[in-house]
C-alpha cells in the first residue's frame, strides 16, 4: 500500500530533510508540504492525507494543540527539538515521536510503524474487477494490451518506461515508473531500484545484490529497496 503523507514545519531546512525522507522511503507518497498549522488546516480541507509528520514547537500554533483542534485527523509523527513533548504526544494518539536532528533510520523504523498501523487497523478493500491479470498501456499511437504474466521487468526512463517482456520485445509508454507501479499487483510485481520494477515469478537467481532472469539479465537491488526485497526472499526460501 501506499500512504499519502503530509509534512508540516516552519523550519525549511527540516522541511526539506522530512520531504526528502517520504520521497526516499518506497511505500510512502508526498503530497504536500506546509509551513504552519494554518497551511496544513486549509490543506487537510481539500485533500485526503494518510499520515502527517508535524514539528511541535511552531511559532503561529503549537503542534499538539494543533492536532488536537482537529475534528478528523490524519496518523501524526511528531518530530521536535524538545524531548519533554513526548508524553504529551503520545496523549494525542500520535504513532511515533521523532527527536531532531532526525536520521534516516530513525525515520524508517517511525514510518514502519505507520505502515503496520494501516495495513493492520484499516479494512481490506473488497476487490473489484480492476484485479485483473492485464493493463492497457498507450504506444506508438496504439493501445496495447499486456498479460502481467508477459512482463520480465520494468525500466524507468524519465518520462515513459520500457516495459520487457518474455519474447524479447519492449513496450516503452508515456508514463512514469511511479504511476506504472499503482497498477501492478503487488504479490507478483516490486520495486527494487529506482529505475527497476521486476516481475517476482520470473526470478531465476540472486546474485550479490544482483536479480538475474534467464542468466542474462542483471537488475541491481539498491540499498533504499533491499529491507524489503529481503523480506519477500525470507517469505519464499527454506533454510
Amino acid at each position: 500500500m501506499i500512504i499519502k503523507c503530509l509534512a508540516l514545519d516552519d523550519e525549511p531546512l527540516a522541511l526539506e530533510k522530512m520531504s526528502n525522507y517520504i520521497i526516499k522511503t518506497p511505500f510512502l507518497e508526498l503530497v504536500g508540504l506546509c509551513r504552519s498549522g494554518f497551511e496544513a488546516i486549509d490543506y487537510l480541507s481539500k485533500q485526503k492525507v494518510d499520515l502527517m509528520f508535524s514539528d511541535i514547537n511552531m511559532p503561529d500554533v503549537n503542534g499538539l494543540d494543533f492536532v488536537r483542534s482537529l475534528h478528523q485527523k490524519p496518523q501524526i509523527i511528531f518530530t521536535t527539538a524538545f524531548s519533554e513533548y513526548a508524553f504529551e504526544g503520545f496523549q494525542v494518539n500520535a504513532l511515533d515521536y521523532l527527536l531532531k536532528p532526525v536520521g534516516y533510520n530513525e525515520f524508517l523504523k517511525a514510518a514502519n510503524k505507520a505502515r503496520n498501523y494501516f495495513e493492520t487497523f484499516l479494512p481490506v478493500p473488497v476487490k473489484q474487477e480492476n484485479d485483473r491479470e492485464y493493463l492497457f498501456v498507450k504506444s506508438d499511437y496504439k493501445i496495447v494490451r499486456i498479460s502481467f504474466d508477459d512482463i520480465i521487468y520494468i525500466e524507468g526512463m524519465r518520462e515513459y518506461v520500457r516495459i520487457h517482456l518474455g519474447n524479447g520485445k519492449a513496450i516503452m509508454p508515456l508514463i512514469s515508473l511511479r504511476v506504472l507501479e499503482e497498477q501492478l499487483p503487488s504479490d507478483k510485481f516490486m520495486r527494487v531500484h529506482r529505475s527497476y520494477i521486476v516481475n517476482l515469478q520470473k526470478i531465476s537467481t540472486i546474485d550479490h545484490s544482483r536479480i538475474v532472469f534467464d542468466g542474462k539479465i542483471y537488475i541491481p537491488v539498491s540499498d533504499q529497496y533491499k529491507e524489503f526485497f529481503q523480506k519477500f526472499l525470507s517469505m519464499h526460501s527454506l533454510g
